[in-house]
C-alpha cells in the first residue's frame, strides 16, 4: 500500500459516521440509477417488441406522385432519371400493383418478409351489441413472416383460421365487447352493403389496446370479397433484419420504389419521446442520492481538513508536496467510491432480479404479467460514472483548501 493511501486510509477511519453517510447515499445512488433505468428500458424493449411484431418494421404504402418538383426527365438517350423534392410530394392512396413492390423489396438485403394487407373500416354485428372496427385481409403464411400473430393467439388455433375461407381472428377486447368466443358467427357490413357471415377461428391479444379492440383478420380473398377490392393492396407489412437501420432503408426504398415507406421509429416517434423523457427523468430523480454523497463527501473532507491541520503541516515538514496532500484527500473520496459502486452495483443486480419477479397485470399499449427489467452493461456504466463525478467533484474543493496549507502559517495559527 502506498504511503499517500494508507494516510487517506487513517484520515477516513477517523471520520467513521461521516464516511458511512457519504457511502450509504453512494451505494444507494448506483442501485437505484441502475434499477430505474432497467425497468424503464425494459418497458421501452416490450413496446418496440410489441409494435413490430403488430405492424412491422416498416410499412410501404402509398405511390408517390410525380409532380413539377417530383418528376422524371429523359436524358435522350433511352435512359430517364427522376429529380425529386420533398416538398410538394404528393401521393396515390394505396398499392395498385403489389406483386412489383413485393419483387422489387425483395432486392433489399435488409428485408426478411413482406406481406401484402388490404385494410377496410366495417360494422360488426354480433349477437349481443354492434360495434365499428377495421377489417385486415392477410395471406397467412406471409404475415407470420412479418409479425407476432402466432405467439398472440390465446383461443383457438391459426390451423382452424387457414382451414376456414370464411374463418376470423379478433381481438381479445373486441371479443369481450361482443361476447364473442371462438366458434362463434358475425356479420360484418362495409357501406350499407349486404352483410357477409364469417365464424371467430381464434383471439388474438397483442396488448395494445388500438389493436386489439377493432382489427379483426380475415384471409386476403375474403376481404377482397367484403370490400369489393379485386385489385391492389392497402399497404407491405415488411420485416427487417436489423430493426434499427428502418430509416435509412426506408428512405432509400422512397428513391428506388416511389412509394413511401414508413419505419417503426417515425411511427411511433411519440410514444418513444415519452419513453426517453421518462429515463431522464427517473435518472435525474435517483440522482439526487448520488448529489448527497458529494455533498457527504465535502462536508467529511472540509472537517477532516480542520482537524488535521497539524498533520498536514507535519507532512509538508517531511517533504510531501502539495500535490501530495491533494492525492491524499482525493484517495479519501476514491474509497468510499470504490466501496460505494462495487455495493451498489451489487445492489442495483438484486434489486433489479427482484423487481423482474413482481407480479404486474398491465395492457393498454402492451401486455404483460409482471415487471419487465432490461440488464445491460451500460446501466453499471452510466451509474458509477455518475458517482464518480458527483463525488469526486464534491471532494476536489476540500483537497485543493489542504494542499494550500503552509506549515509555518499553520504553526502561527494564521492558517487559512
Amino acid at each position: 500500500m502506498s504511503p499517500n493511501l494508507l494516510i487517506a486510509y487513517r484520515f477516513l477511519t477517523a471520520k467513521k459516521r461521516a464516511m458511512l453517510m457519504s457511502l450509504s447515499c453512494t451505494i444507494l445512488g448506483v442501485g437505484l440509477f441502475i434499477v430505474t433505468q432497467a425497468t424503464t428500458s425494459g418497458f421501452q424493449q416490450l413496446f418496440i417488441k410489441t409494435i413490430i411484431g403488430t405492424d412491422g418494421a416498416m410499412r410501404v404504402e402509398d405511390k408517390i406522385q410525380d409532380t413539377m418538383r417530383s418528376m422524371s426527365i429523359d436524358t435522350g438517350n433511352g435512359e430517364g432519371i427522376r429529380v425529386r423534392q420533398k416538398e410538394g410530394r404528393k401521393y396515390t392512396e394505396g398499392i395498385d400493383e403489389p406483386a412489383k413492390l413485393i419483387d422489387g423489396l425483395r432486392d433489399f438485403p435488409n428485408v426478411s418478409g413482406i406481406s401484402p394487407v388490404l385494410r377496410g373500416s366495417v360494422i360488426i354485428q354480433s349477437s349481443f351489441k354492434d360495434d365499428s372496427g377495421q377489417v385486415f385481409g392477410i395471406d397467412l403464411d406471409k404475415h407470420l413472416k412479418v409479425s407476432d400473430l402466432a405467439s398472440q393467439i390465446v383461443s383457438g388455433s391459426l390451423e382452424a383460421f387457414r382451414n376456414a375461407p370464411t374463418g376470423a381472428l379478433i381481438g381479445r377486447e373486441l371479443a369481450d365487447r361482443l361476447q364473442l368466443s371462438v366458434d362463434d358467427s358475425f356479420l360484418l357490413e362495409v357501406a350499407g352493403e349486404l352483410p357477409q357471415r364469417y365464424r371467430v377461428s381464434a383471439i388474438y391479444q397483442t396488448g395494445a389496446s388500438v389493436v386489439d379492440k377493432v382489427r379483426i383478420y380475415l384471409h386476403l380473398s375474403e376481404a377482397r370479397s367484403l370490400l369489393h377490392k379485386p385489385t391492389g393492396v392497402t399497404f407491405l407489412q415488411v420485416n427487417l433484419f436489423d430493426r434499427d437501420r428502418a430509416p435509412a432503408d426506408a428512405k432509400q426504398i422512397e428513391d428506388v420504389l416511389w412509394h413511401s415507406a414508413n419505419p417503426w421509429q417515425v411511427r411511433e416517434k411519440s410514444w418513444l419521446s415519452a419513453f426517453s423523457a421518462l429515463r431522464i427523468s427517473s435518472a435525474i430523480t435517483v440522482s439526487v442520492f448520488t448529489l448527497i454523497a458529494g455533498l457527504a463527501m465535502f462536508n467529511t473532507l472540509a472537517m477532516i481538513v480542520l482537524e488535521k491541520t497539524k498533520d498536514i503541516a507535519i507532512l509538508r515538514s517531511m517533504g510531501y508536496e502539495r500535490v501530495d496532500i491533494t492525492r491524499i484527500f482525493l484517495w479519501q473520496a476514491g474509497i468510499v467510491l470504490a466501496f460505494g459502486t462495487v455495493l451498489g452495483a451489487i445492489f442495483g443486480a438484486v434489486a433489479t432480479y427482484s423487481v423482474s419477479k413482481m407480479p404486474l397485470e398491465l395492457t393498454g399499449i402492451f401486455a404483460t404479467k409482471h415487471y419487465i427489467v432490461a440488464w445491460s452493461p451500460w446501466h453499471y456504466v452510466e451509474a458509477v460514472l455518475t458517482a464518480v463525478v458527483t463525488v469526486m467533484i464534491a471532494s476536489l474543493i476540500p483537497a485543493r483548501r489542504a494542499a494550500r496549507l503552509e506549515p509555518g502559517d499553520i504553526v502561527r495559527g494564521t492558517a487559512q
